[in-house]
């Protein structure tokens, strides 16, 4: 696997741009649109919450029942969320124009929206921004950040990522654009992650592994514990690298799925590390516990914990929350036999064993809390399984932005 430049524009055939439609923000790009020269299969998974924005509702009938997509139209600033049928109707519209402008199907259409929910989408300008899409879209890197720029909300930085690989002599790309900064704990918020690839696979199997590699991705990050109305991941694949059919239980299977969870696993870990306000990125590794499960819920409890995200935030090695989230995660294991560990880029230091506090160096530990990526270590002694979470320090920050996101 090679890391290339580029995003979602890196595969074969693949079209972006983004541009300034004016939907609620002033000077800055707006709409996005990601276009394929040849049909799509697509694999999606989306938002958990029982409230769904329109866009959500438009897209998973789409991907199940469309024999194919095309293009997807996204937009910043509303989310079209909790605006009844007058919001599903927008999307339809916007599919509409988009299939009329673009000469596809309207069923071949994916629509986007993050922001806030309530407001209904300005179709005036939602229409005349795809028209001014249309016309912009390329197929080089550079459309392909303004599209990932223009889907940003809180976010401080773009978030894409490409990588290539070699399928029976051919060379298969997946390139990713992804949004997210606050109201992040997907369970599949605002966040917004498309994959295109123009390797050839089914549909059946892309969803059997974009299913499967979400649990340990995008699953994993928390910035806020707040689940989104909008999370969406779409994954689509347009066959124009021209590879043979990747099919389960073959080398080539193994590949395309090592770089796919790369590619998921980098911008779920981007997400997490630019949280609304964050100063750092905390990684909870959770090792030798008794089952997969378990592993997930207790590295997961630890990176939603409010009281350790405040700790990193303050440099203060004060373990004791950790343990503590350990415990009300609702897995099972014994504390007495444990161990924890802070990790930095220059190593590691143990921190707590057998039940109590080591005698370790606080100036050590505040110098890894210190750091832009803050890793924790669970050793819980229990088996062989691990799992890894992501999720970002709680800064006086993120109160300020959530206070005033409306204005």
């Amino acid at each position: 696997m090679e890391i290339i430049k580029g995003g979602v524009t890196a595969p074969a055939g693949f079209e972006a741009a983004g541009i300034e439609a004016g939907v609620k923000y002033n000077n800055r790009k707006d709409m996005a649109i990601v276009y394929s020269q040849k049909p799509c299969v697509a694999a999606a998974v989306f938002t958990s919450n029982v409230v769904k924005a329109a866009p959500v509702k438009w897209d998973r009938k789409m991907v199940d029942e469309s024999p194919y997509v095309q293009a997807v139209i996204v937009n910043t600033g509303i989310a079209n969320a909790g605006t009844g049928q007058e919001g599903y109707d927008a999307c339809r519209q916007e599919a509409a124009e988009a299939a009329s402008i673009l000469g596809i199907p309207e069923n071949s259409v994916l629509v986007g929206s993050t922001g806030v929910i309530g407001p209904q989408l300005p179709m005036d300008l939602i229409k005349a921004g795809i028209a001014k899409l249309a016309a912009a879209k390329q197929h080089t890197p550079e459309s392909g950040t303004d599209a990932s720029k223009a889907i940003m909300t809180t976010d401080t930085v773009n978030k894409e990522v490409a990588v290539s690989i070699e399928i029976g002599g051919k060379t298969v790309t997946i390139g990713a654009m992804s949004k997210g900064s606050g109201m992040i704990h997907p369970n599949m918020c605002t966040m917004l992650s498309y994959v295109c690839t123009d390797a050839v696979i089914s549909k059946e199997t892309l969803t059997k592994l974009v299913k499967e590699d979400v649990v340990d991705t995008y699953n994993m990050i928390s910035v806020d514990g707040d689940t989104s109305t909008n999370d969406t991941l779409i994954v689509l694949a347009n066959g124009m690298a021209g590879n043979p059919e990747i099919k389960e239980g073959t080398a080539d299977y193994d590949t395309f799925k090592e770089a796919l969870h790369y590619v998921n696993e980098t911008q779920a870990k981007r997400l997490a590390g630019d949280g609304e306000g964050a100063k750092a990125l905390i990684e909870c590794r959770v090792i030798n516990a008794d089952t997969k499960a378990n592993a997930r819920t207790l590295a997961k409890s630890v990176i939603c914990s409010s009281l350790t995200k405040a700790a990193v935030f303050g440099h203060d090695a004060n373990w004791g929350r950790i343990l503590c989230a350990l415990g009300y995660s609702g897995a099972q294991f014994d504390p007495e036999k444990m161990e924890l560990y802070y990790e930095g880029k220059n190593g590691r230091i143990l921190i707590y064993k057998d039940g109590a506090g080591t005698d370790y160096s606080e100036e050590e530990a505040t110098a890894i809390l210190s750091e832009e990526e803050v890793g924790i270590i669970a050793d819980m002694k229990m088996g062989s399984e691990s799992a890894t979470a992501w999720g970002c320090d709680l800064t006086f920050d993120y109160v300020k932005i959530n206070a005033d996101y409306r204005s």
